[in-house]
């Protein structure tokens, strides 16, 4: 698949977003080893904590369904400069992207910027943290 048919998925199902407070509309689409692209899109709640980015849904749309290797994800939304991932979707994001995973930002006006997932999140917490 081609980076801009990735990015034609993300803003496609942007359009499916639930956002009733914030009417912030993301759209994202991940492709996986595999070939398959799974679709996410952000969807909100009254309380806050309990909403899910586009980026988390379709990460673990991909998980649950027993995808675990990535190799490049597009994420859009109607910004100014290419949207930039949040700091909870850039840490699940390091979980199970390689480092040098290509990640697409975009807006509605076809500014992209391409970056690799250490760029997006540098000296991330890893699992490897954990260990002693």
């Amino acid at each position: 698949m081609s980076k801009n048919e990735l990015i034609d998925k993300a803003i496609q199902i942007r359009e499916r977003a639930y956002v009733p407070y914030s009417n912030f509309p993301v759209g994202a689409a991940l492709v996986t080893k595999s070939g398959k692209v799974y679709t996410g899109c952000n969807i909100e709640n009254a309380a806050y904590p309990v909403s899910l980015c586009a980026e988390r849904v379709a990460i673990f749309k991909a998980i649950s369904e027993g995808e675990t290797e990535f190799v490049e994800m597009a994420v859009a939304a109607d910004t100014e400069r290419p949207v930039p991932p949040c700091g909870s979707c850039r840490q699940v994001m390091s979980e199970f992207f390689h480092s040098d995973m290509n990640i697409h930002l975009t807006n509605l006006n076809a500014n992209t910027m391409t970056v690799k997932m250490d760029e997006l999140l540098p000296f991330s917490f890893q699992k490897s943290d954990m260990e002693k």
